[in-house]
This record gives C-alpha cells, sequence and structure tokens, in this order.
C-alpha cells in the first residue's frame, strides 16, 4: 500500500471504498518527516523524544485530513494535553500544499481536560471553529474523536507500515459496522478484499511561508506601544515563528524603518 512519492515532497491519495461508502486517504510521511528534522537543525532546536513522537502523529493525521477535505480549504488544530502538559499545533494548507508544526512545553495552562481546537477557512469565507475533549494521550483516537462531534460522522486511523498511515472517513450510507470493526491488519490489505477506486491525488511540502516580513508585521503593533520594553536597550531581538519554530532575528532599525512604512 505504499504509495510513490517524489522527493521531498509527501503524496497523498485518497479512494473511494466501494460497497462500503467510505473514503479512505494514505500516505507516507518519511519524506515530511526528513524535512522536518532538517528544519530543527536549521533553527537549532529539538523536542524530547516524546514530544517529538506526538507532533509526528500530529501531523500524520493533520496530512490526511486535510487530504479528505476541499482544495481551497487551510486547516489547523491546537491540540492540548494534560499528560505530558504540552501544546501541539498543526496546519494544513489546501491550496499552497503546505503542512507544518510545532510543540509548546512552557507556560502552558492546566485545563483539566485535554481537546482539539480546530480552525478552518473555506477559501474567502468567515472561519470557523470547533472544540473537541476527549480522553488519553493517543493522539489517533482524538482525531477519531474529533470526526464524531464535530464533523458528526465516524473516521478511523491506523498506522499500517513505517511512517505510513491511513484514514478511512465514513460518507452517506457507510458501513460503519465494517468501520468500527476494522483492525490494522484487515486495513493492510484492503487492496486485496475491498474494491478501491482512486479519486485524487495531493502533494504536501513541510513548509511554513514565515518570513522577515511576516515577523515585523507581528512586532509592529509592540513596537508602537513599547519600543523599549521590547528591545530592551538592545539593537535587535530574536523570535520564534510560533508555527514552525523557525528562528528570526529582527532589528530594531528595520523595525522602525517597516513601522515608518505604515506597512503593517
Amino acid at each position: 500500500m505504499k504509495p510513490s512519492r517524489n522527493a521531498s515532497l509527501l503524496e497523498i491519495r485518497t479512494y473511494f471504498v466501494r460497497e462500503r461508502n467510505a473514503l479512505l486517504a494514505r500516505g507516507v510521511l518519511e519524506e515530511l518527516y526528513i524535512d522536518y528534522y532538517l528544519h530543527q537543525g536549521q533553527h537549532g532546536y529539538q523536542h524530547r523524544p516524546q514530544d517529538d513522537g506526538l507532533l509526528k502523529e500530529a501531523l500524520a493525521a493533520m496530512a490526511l485530513h486535510a487530504a479528505s477535505r476541499p482544495q481551497n480549504e487551510s486547516l489547523a488544530w491546537t491540540i492540548h494535553l494534560e499528560d505530558p502538559l504540552i501544546n501541539l499545533f498543526v496546519t494544513g494548507d489546501n491550496p499552497g500544499g503546505r503542512l507544518v508544526g510545532q510543540v509548546f512545553t512552557e507556560n502552558i495552562k492546566r485545563l483539566d481536560r485535554n481537546m482539539i481546537c480546530s480552525d478552518m477557512v473555506r477559501g474567502s469565507e468567515s472561519p470557523q471553529r470547533s472544540v473537541v475533549d476527549f480522553e488519553g494521550a493517543d493522539l489517533f483516537r482524538a482525531v477519531e474523536r474529533f470526526y464524531e462531534k464535530s464533523e458528526q460522522r465516524m473516521a478511523r486511523v491506523f498506522e499500517i507500515g513505517p511512517e505510513e498511515y491511513v484514514l478511512i472517513s465514513a460518507q452517506p450510507d457507510c458501513d460503519e459496522e465494517w468501520l468500527a470493526n476494522l483492525t490494522t491488519e484487515m486495513v493492510q490489505t484492503l487492496d486485496e478484499s475491498e474494491q478501491l477506486s482512486l479519486l485524487e491525488e495531493r502533494e504536501y511540502r513541510w513548509e511554513c511561508g514565515c518570513n522577515q516580513a511576516r515577523m515585523l508585521s507581528v512586532l509592529a503593533p509592540v513596537m508602537r506601544m513599547d519600543p523599549e520594553g521590547l528591545f530592551g536597550g538592545e539593537s535587535l531581538v530574536r523570535m520564534g515563528c510560533p508555527r514552525c519554530g523557525a528562528k528570526h532575528t529582527i532589528t530594531r532599525e528595520s523595525l522602525e524603518a517597516f513601522v515608518e512604512s505604515g506597512r503593517s
């Protein structure tokens, strides 16, 4: 079931499972994970192994979820876990074919519950948000819970091989008993046991889109209100992108010029 991939691109294929009325999305995330680790090395940070594993699972689930959604949607999940106490952020941009994510471990407020906060923008429509609670730290079960409560339909997520994942989601008149009873072993052989009709192939890459101009826009309001507090007597400030962790260095001179230009 391993789909082919171009270098540095993640390919997600979606299929219609005939007679079961289900949508299947599958992909191998090896290339995306390689770019994710290269990104960490480039910007000089590294997550704890446990947090790293959770982020990789969240990226896998987001990739499959995004590929199952309309092409004009941009999606983001903020996933809060109480144990370990962390926040995960992952986003999938279908129009741009981009996936990215980050782990937050500092200054996390306890909420006494785990939850997924989902944001979705479709074309030029107003953003839509939903919040779903879940139990445990199994992110794939959390995504299944999200589908049940927010999407109002059943979905199952499987890891069927090394860095290879499958999401199967119910469509109208789905055989939900079949879907609920699927096992990893059954999903590994669906090509033989079920009739799969290829619907679409999409390609994604690890890319945030953050740059110097965007960071200047983020800092401009603070610069107007409290420039001394922002720079603390220094000539530059360093900040990390909240979406991907990339490190950006902003000089006071460049920020002053940006504010004076009125581009923010």
